[in-house]
């Protein structure tokens, strides 16, 4: 294990692994943040202090909620296969440059992604950051199955 802390692809994998890891784990404060000053909630005990007539105005969906909503559902669905390629790929001995572009270009593509997303950027600026993300991810597990193959 101490070898393997000493890796540099794996110190580089660690990095920005836990910068995506990070980034979906702030989407979900975000979701509340916007639930709040947007007064969008879904849940009836969310809003079960407030007087009922009150209640009935909160319960309700608001576009950017839902935006930020399915950006960190996104998130998952990306962030989460890269890790598990990512640490992978990272075992397999890639050069170190050619490693960090695809971490690098990864976490990029989440964090415009994101901005896209939330910021409601024009299309294909969304498309492109994750197309470009699960390229990346696709890439990485291509060398690990042409490195350890096994059938």
């Amino acid at each position: 294990m101490a070898t393997l802390m000493e890796d540099e692809v794996f110190k580089a994998f660690s990095t920005y692994a836990a910068i995506v890891i990070l980034k979906m784990l702030l989407m979900a404060p975000m979701t509340a943040y916007y639930r709040m000053t947007r007064g969008a909630f879904s849940n009836e005990e969310d809003v079960a202090l407030k007087p009922a007539e009150e209640r009935k105005k909160l319960l309700r969906t608001h576009p950017d909620v839902e935006r930020v909503r399915r950006c960190h559902q996104n998130d998952l669905e990306s962030v989460v296969p890269f890790v598990m390629v990512g640490l992978l790929y990272a075992l397999t001995g890639p050069e170190l440059s050619t490693a960090l572009l695809h971490f690098r270009v990864f976490a990029g593509s989440r964090i415009f992604h994101t901005i896209s997303y939330v910021g409601a950027l024009p299309q294909p600026s969304r498309a492109l950051s994750w197309t470009a993300g699960m390229l990346v991810t696709f890439s990485m597990a291509y060398r690990v199955l042409s490195t350890v193959l096994l059938l």
